[in-house]
This record gives structure tokens, C-alpha cells and sequence, in this order.
């Protein structure tokens, strides 16, 4: 038969590391426990060990201060132009404060989504169908700032907000996919349009260009022609000086006149010949026969001409 004695303090003993055993806490990194005393908040605590008090103090709630995500269900919302739209998205928080988030409120996690669903329905009802797909950064954005205000009494940070999906009816996506169609073509088209434009556009700038060439090129021409004829004129003009000069003072020699006299009359001579091959009919000068007469007349025009073009007058009068 047992001692009693033995068996109460065996009793005993297990009572006490029972009653440790529950006093003894143990937090987990990123974890916080909230603490009551008689049924009092008494503190929070943070990851580590700690002590409570037996039978007084007891571990009320236990919150992990990890980023969480919450799936916002999908539900109907109205654009302002009147199509109902299914839209579901995810919601990201994060506890900042143990105490409030158990004490402000029963259920943060379903207040906050609800209040999801009505800020998210309300910024839908803003704006037309097509705006939905381009804006969902500024939903998000809108979505988050009325969040965060009202979970900042809970002790809740609204990260960041994303909607998921957004599902119009099967008629309004037939309607967008033909609207999305027509525009294609007439992009299509546009850029057909433009494209031949620029081509004639292009072609008629090439024939300007063209004819401007081909006008500069004709004027340049002209140009060079012109100055080629007064250039051919001019050293005919100067030759023909020059030789009447050297005729000048060929005359004032000695023997120049007797060789100017016989150069003439050959001249006079041959000139005559060729009018005999050219013609049949032939009109002979009534004073065909006095030559001399002639050769001194030209002698004479001769010698007025010679001091104009510089020649030194002659020395025999």
C-alpha cells in the first residue's frame, strides 16, 4: 500500500509543471499574443518565451503580423453606362497593431472585405465599360486609399489591392470583339489611304524636282551657248582688228601698196569667176574694163582706215 504521503506529493508535483506547463508561452517569429489579465487586455506579446501568471493572466488572441491575402469574391458591378460586369481581385494586409485588431473590431478580415466589394463596386460605377480594362491601376489605387482609411482603426494596413478578372456578359464581349474588328479595318484602311497619298505625293515632288532640273539644266545651257557665241564673236571681232591693224601697217612698207593693189585684184577677179559657175545669167558692170579705177578707190578707203586702227601714217603722200 502506498505512502499518502507519497502520493500527495506526487499529486502536487504534477499540478506544478501542469500549472507551468500553461503559464509557459513560447512566441513564434512574426507572431504576437495579446494578453488578458482577469479579463483585462495586460499586454502584448512578442516572439519569445514568457510567464504568465497562473490561474490570472491567459493568451486571449493570437495574430501573425505576416503580409496575408484576401480572395474578394467575384460579384456584379454596374459601369456607368449601365453593363454589369463580374469582377473578383485579391487583397493584401498586414497587422500593424495586435491590440486594436482585437479589440476594434470582431472580424477584421471580413469587414475588410466587405468594405472591398462596396469601395470596388462604387469606383466601377464611376466609369464607362471601357475604361475598366485601361484604368485598373487607378481602381486599385482608389480601392486601397478608402481601405486604409477605415482599417486604421483596426489596426490593419491595406497593402495593395488587385483586381483578378473582369467578365462582361456574353453579348456586350460579341458587341466589343465587332467594335474591336471595325476598328482594325479601318486602320486598315486609313493606312492604305495614306500610304497612297504619300506615293503621289512623293511622285509629284519627284517630276517638280525634275522639271526644276531639267529647267536649270536648260537655262545653263543657254547660258554657256550665249557666252560661247559672244566669246566666238569677240575673237572674230579682235582677229578681224587685228588683221585689218597688220593690213595698216603692211601699206606704209615698202611694196605694201603694190601687194595690197594685186591682192585686190585677184580678189576682184575670183569673186567674179564664182559668179559665172553659180548663175547662168551673168550682169557685167558697165565699167568692167577699168579695174585700175577700182584698185584705187580700195587703195585709197585703205589708207583714211589705217591711222584710225593706230597705223602710222604714210610717208610718201
Amino acid at each position: 500500500m502506498l505512502d499518502p504521503y507519497f502520493v500527495g506529493a506526487i499529486a502536487l508535483a504534477l499540478l506544478v509543471i501542469t500549472v507551468l506547463a500553461k503559464s509557459a508561452v513560447v512566441v513564434p517569429q512574426q507572431s504576437a499574443y495579446v494578453v488578458e489579465s482577469l479579463g483585462k487586455y495586460s499586454r502584448t506579446l512578442r516572439a519569445g518565451f514568457h510567464i504568465l501568471i497562473p490561474f490570472i493572466e491567459r493568451v486571449a488572441y493570437r495574430h501573425s503580423l505576416k503580409e496575408r491575402a484576401l480572395d474578394i469574391e467575384e460579384q456584379v458591378c454596374i459601369t456607368r453606362d449601365n453593363v454589369q460586369v463580374a469582377i473578383d481581385g485579391v487583397l493584401y494586409l498586414q497587422i500593424l497593431d495586435p491590440q486594436r485588431a482585437s479589440y476594434g473590431i470582431g472580424n477584421y478580415g471580413f469587414a475588410i472585405t466587405q468594405l472591398a466589394q462596396t469601395t470596388l463596386r462604387s469606383e466601377i460605377g464611376r466609369i464607362d465599360l471601357d475604361r475598366t480594362f485601361l484604368e485598373r491601376a487607378t481602381i486599385n489605387a482608389n480601392v486601397v486609399s478608402e481601405l486604409d482609411k477605415a482599417s486604421d482603426a483596426w489596426g490593419v494596413k491595406v497593402l495593395r489591392y488587385e483586381l483578378k478578372n473582369i467578365r462582361p456578359p456574353a453579348d456586350v464581349l460579341a458587341a466589343m470583339e465587332k467594335q474591336m474588328r471595325a476598328e482594325r479595318e479601318k486602320r486598315a484602311v486609313i493606312l492604305t489611304s495614306e500610304g497612297i497619298r504619300d506615293a503621289k505625293i512623293n511622285e509629284a515632288e519627284g517630276h517638280k524636282q525634275e522639271v526644276i532640273k531639267q529647267s536649270e539644266a536648260d537655262r545653263q545651257k543657254q547660258i554657256n551657248e550665249a557666252q560661247g557665241q559672244a566669246e566666238a564673236i569677240l575673237a572674230v571681232a579682235s582677229a578681224t582688228a587685228e588683221g585689218l591693224r597688220q593690213v595698216g601697217s603692211a601699206l606704209n612698207t615698202e611694196g605694201g601698196e603694190a601687194a595690197m593693189q594685186l591682192r585686190v585684184a585677184e580678189q576682184y577677179v575670183m569673186q567674179f569667176g564664182e559668179l559665172a559657175k553659180k548663175g547662168n545669167t551673168l550682169v557685167i558692170p558697165a565699167n568692167l574694163g577699168d579695174v585700175g579705177s577700182m584698185i584705187a578707190l580700195a587703195t585709197k578707203v585703205v589708207k583714211e582706215i589705217s591711222p584710225a586702227n593706230g597705223a602710222r601714217p604714210s610717208s610718201q603722200a
